[in-house]
């Protein structure tokens, strides 16, 4: 256990400042204030908008070699590594997860840079052959400016999912913590500071989204935004960006599938169910919130689905349980509406269905509709909570019209023995990462983003660098040639 400190700064062009307004930040497990953060305004906005700016233009992070950001960012990885404990209890209070898997945020989080730190140094251009008396080539140029948005379910490691490649890139930074959940974020950034990186490179800001995100997002001195969020608020976002044509990478959450084939191992298929659904109480952007069963083994998967679901051990985040809060009450009452929905359309409730009446905090029970119609509402909208539609089919034809059938395209899954079948359903689901045999069983290397309402471009591994670079070509006409 580490003490929490009452009140927390935002960081703006290399230093910790207050605002005259504050924020409360509240622990989901008791649903009991926990501090206080300085609420940026849209003056905080400019102000960190003006250090980024003058970074970017003043060639301060790519003056040097690219040997010099490697050094920063492998720095800033280390630093991340010392403070994961104390980072991991300030996560874990604020946003209701297990420590855990707040401790893993900060671990991967730390991987980020150290992945990023290896292709510093290496982002090549190309030459391009025109014949005699011509030269070609391309140069990467960095953004100059990037807006990021963060979310609040994971907050440490998808600010260093979007951070790392900027920085490494050659990019000043101005980061938005959500509301919820920005304590954690300070930490990631108080680590950040200790590396030495130019003042103005990186700088964190706590607001409301309709003022300051706002600010941000419709900035003439914004030269990217990446922003991971929910589709009505990517949507303004993007109407807000046109108005300077800035480029942007949308990450928009999902209502992703897994099919699972009469042949498919039992064993794996519910582990993935535990991890796909009810880690991190279903608050997952790429969680399995419908599971499609072939007729052949529906009811015995139904049956070993729901003795999971109300096997899960359920508390405080600090004791590591199965299932953990959901992060506000308004989150909570979200999450049962849509559940009301469900019954009202005529899914069958199989358990769950509604919070947990003897806890202070935030608890939704583990829930799982069975006999789901993909029509219904619980089929196609994003719950965002330990909430699964299982869904019966017969034919591989089916599956993949159903698991198609929304306008999401995020992620999907395979489960089955017969690897031809694997690679052929795989090339046909619409959606931006399959998962064949494992639900997340990827990694920070592994490109990831979606199509349709999902969003678009690409985070994580080596495709994410080139969402931060403009390509520059230079054609030279030599003279004597």
């Amino acid at each position: 256990m580490f003490p929490i400190a009452s009140h927390w700064l935002n960081y703006i062009d290399g230093a910790w400042v207050d605002s005259a307004q504050h924020l409360t930040v509240e622990n989901p497990g008791t649903a009991q204030p926990l501090a206080t953060i300085a609420q940026a305004s849209v003056e905080d906005a400019e102000r960190a908008l003006l250090a980024a700016r003058r970074c970017a233009d003043g060639g301060e992070l790519t003056r040097a070699r690219p040997a010099q950001r490697v050094t920063w960012l492998l720095r800033i990885a280390e630093e991340i590594r010392v403070v994961a404990d104390e980072g991991a209890w300030v996560l874990c209070q604020e946003n209701g997860k297990s420590l855990n898997d707040a401790r893993e945020e900060f671990v991967e989080a730390a991987r980020y840079f150290e992945y990023y730190a290896g292709m510093a140094d290496k982002i090549e251009g190309t030459s391009i052959p025109l014949g005699n008396g011509y030269m070609d080539f391309t140069l990467y140029d960095p953004m100059g400016v990037s807006a990021q948005i963060v979310p609040w379910n994971f907050p440490v490691s998808i600010c260093a999912r979007s951070l790392a490649p900027a920085l490494a890139a050659g990019n000043a930074v101005v980061i938005k913590s959500p509301e919820l959940s920005p304590l954690g974020m300070c930490v990631l950034v108080g680590a950040i500071h200790r590396a030495g990186l130019p003042n103005g490179a990186v700088n964190l800001i706590c607001g409301r989204g309709r003022e300051v995100g706002a600010h941000l997002v419709g900035s003439a001195k914004v030269d990217q935004i990446v922003f991971t969020g929910s589709v009505p608020t990517g949507q303004t976002i993007l109407r807000d960006a046109a108005e300077h044509a800035i480029p942007s990478v949308m990450e928009l959450g999902g209502k992703s599938a897994a099919i699972a084939f009469a042949d498919a191992d039992r064993e794996q298929l519910l582990a993935s169910v535990k991890g796909g659904i009810f880690f991190n109480a279903g608050q997952v952007c790429s969680a399995m919130s419908r599971l499609l069963v072939q007729r052949e083994i529906y009811e015995e998967t139904v049956a070993a689905v729901v003795e999971l679901a109300e096997g899960l051990s359920v508390g405080l985040g600090q004791d590591n349980p199965e299932l953990t809060p959901v992060v506000s009450a308004g989150q909570l009452a979200s999450i049962q509406t849509l559940c009301r929905r469900a019954i009202e359309e005529g899914a069958v409730l199989a358990t769950g269905g509604e919070a947990f009446s003897d806890r202070n905090g935030h608890f939704m029970r583990p829930t799982v509709f069975r006999d789901v119609e993909p029509q219904m509402c619980i089929a196609r909208e994003e719950v965002f909570g330990p909430v699964l539609a299982i869904i019966p089919f017969d034919s591989e034809e089916q599956a993949i019209a159903i698991a198609n059938g929304t306008e999401f395209g995020l992620v999907a899954g395979i489960f089955t023995q017969d690897i031809s079948r694997a690679m052929r359903c795989t090339r046909r689901l619409r959606a931006g990462q399959v998962f064949v045999n494992e639900w997340y069983a990827g990694g920070i290397e592994t490109p990831f983003g979606g199509v349709g309402l999902s969003g678009f471009g690409r985070e994580k591994g080596q495709e994410a660098l080139y969402s931060y670079v403009r390509t520059k070509n230079v054609a030279i006409r030599v003279a004597g040639e």
